[in-house]
């Protein structure tokens, strides 16, 4: 859930801080680009580092940075203090991975799969709860009083973790990559970066070239290195079994259409009616549109748990993709009204949440015990750049739908850009067919461990991996 609260403290809240702090919207647009950023080189690194002996005190550690990043942004010292908090407190996008990790070591078989997909809802179910609690809270309160917020979250879940989270299994310590670390940090940094920058810089700019180009090439050499290496930071080598690769392929495509279908919402709602088609809706109301995408999304939850008494996780993949598809749909073809705007945002919640719950099923039934936290965290790190990235693409078709010396795009600039995200979530649904159905046996997900067994490593009873039916 801190995920989610502070994801939720980005978007709504930078007019407010642009305006409280006496900057421009895109300087104020760091306050949510710094944490993506940070985010995505944390989570790898401490996925990696939990994967180890320590993952109770690198969990404590993350907690302990994201108190201190929440007061830092809390007291209003400016907007440079703001900055610093929010990069602070990316820090705790990495824990996910982690408590999933600890979820699949600790939980009984019997439970781990519904374990595991409640983990991975709450943060597709906590954006549309905090967004509009932010939006509250800065209305009524003032700007800080959000920040405030998740400094009492964040100390209640160090206090929880403290109580509750058990000793972490003995596995073996592996030396930090530390190479591959940096390789990556640079990277992923610089590709985040240049999709951030490029309504401000201009998508066709020689500097976003450069970088865009520079970022894909050291990828490129943190993939060759992580391929040699003994101990890499993420065992690029288990994505050659096609149910890890088409996990982590269709939660790249499916951030690029849940977070398109999301920015065309939220921008839409807030055009007013003298554009010619807006409801002009404010911020609050804004972020009650998300309520019904949570609802959808929980409600996702109970439906994956039903269907997979019979259905195997990996035939529900492109049912959900398909899902996404017809709430796209329903955005293109009726969104006269909020009602349908509403109704919309179920059906999304529904579509991403099953996708959101089967994933990470798929991932860990195919991973060994000991590469769950690095695996998970690698399937983070492509969901946000998916979600980058479908935030830049209703960007860059809105602007080109504009006409020159007008401040909306037309109506037909949201239909575009809506029939796109359809043909994303189409292709979604293609690849997850494809790519899984030869990995299903039987009603169940075939593993192929390729690292030596871990002494001591439990897999649950009759050599099935907890909570997935799948036999090692």
């Amino acid at each position: 859930m801190l995920v989610a609260i502070i994801s939720s403290l980005g978007a709504p809240l930078i007019p407010t801080i642009s305006a409280v702090d006496n900057v421009s919207v895109s300087d104020a647009q760091w306050s949510l680009t710094v944490t993506m950023l940070v985010g995505a080189v944390a989570t790898p690194t401490m996925g990696r580092l939990g994967d180890g002996p320590h993952r109770k005190k690198v969990i404590l550690t993350g907690l302990g940075v994201v108190i201190v990043g929440s007061l830092l942004a809390a007291v209003p010292l400016g907007f440079a203090c703001l900055i610093v908090g929010r990069a602070l407190q990316g820090v705790g996008m990495g824990l996910v991975p982690l408590a999933i990790a600890t979820a699949r070591d600790s939980v009984p078989p019997q439970r781990a799969r519904a374990a595991l997909s409640t983990l991975s809802l709450t943060t597709a179910a906590g954006v549309g709860i905090g967004y509009p609690v932010t939006g509250l809270l800065a209305q009524t309160l003032g700007m800080y009083a959000g920040f405030w917020f998740a400094v009492i979250a964040t100390v209640l879940a160090f206090v929880a973790a403290v109580v509750v989270l058990p000793a972490t299994p003995q596995r073996p310590a592996h030396p930090m990559d530390v190479p591959g670390a940096l390789l990556l940090a640079v990277g992923m940094g610089g590709l985040l970066f240049a999709l951030s920058q490029g309504q401000s810089w201009g998508w066709a700019s020689p500097r976003l070239l450069v970088v865009g180009s520079v970022s894909v090439l050291v990828l490129a050499g943190w993939a060759l290195h992580g391929l040699r290496a003994a101990h890499p930071l993420v065992d690029l080598r288990l994505i050659r079994d096609r149910t890890v690769f088409a996990a982590h392929l269709t939660t790249l495509m499916g951030g690029i259409g849940m977070y398109l279908l999301i920015s065309l919402v939220t921008r839409y709602v807030q055009t007013p009616s003298s554009a010619g088609y807006g409801p002009g809706a404010s911020v609050v109301v804004t972020g009650l549109i998300l309520v019904p995408f949570s609802v959808g999304s929980l409600a996702a939850g109970r439906v994956v748990r039903v269907l997979v008494r019979t259905q195997p996780p990996a035939r529900l993949l492109p049912v959900s993709c398909l899902l996404s598809l017809v709430a796209l749909s329903t955005f293109v073809f009726a969104h006269g009204g909020l009602w349908e705007i509403f109704v919309t945002m179920a059906l999304a919640g529904l579509g991403v949440g099953m996708n959101f719950a089967v994933t990470p099923a798929l991932v860990v039934a195919s991973v060994p015990a000991h590469e769950t936290g690095s695996a998970m965290s690698f399937n983070q790190v492509v969901k946000y750049i998916g979600y980058s990235a479908g935030s830049a693409l209703s960007a860059v078709i809105l602007q080109a739908a504009t006409f020159p010396g007008q401040e909306f795009p037309p109506e037909s600039g949201y239909r575009t850009a809506g029939l796109t995200g359809c043909a994303v979530w189409a292709a979604t649904a293609v690849v997850g067919y494809v790519l899984i159905r030869t990995g299903v046996r039987g009603g169940s997900v075939r593993v192929r461990d390729t690292r030596p067994a871990v002494a001591g490593a439990k897999t649950g009873s009759e050599g099935l991996v907890p909570g997935t039916g799948a036999q090692r």
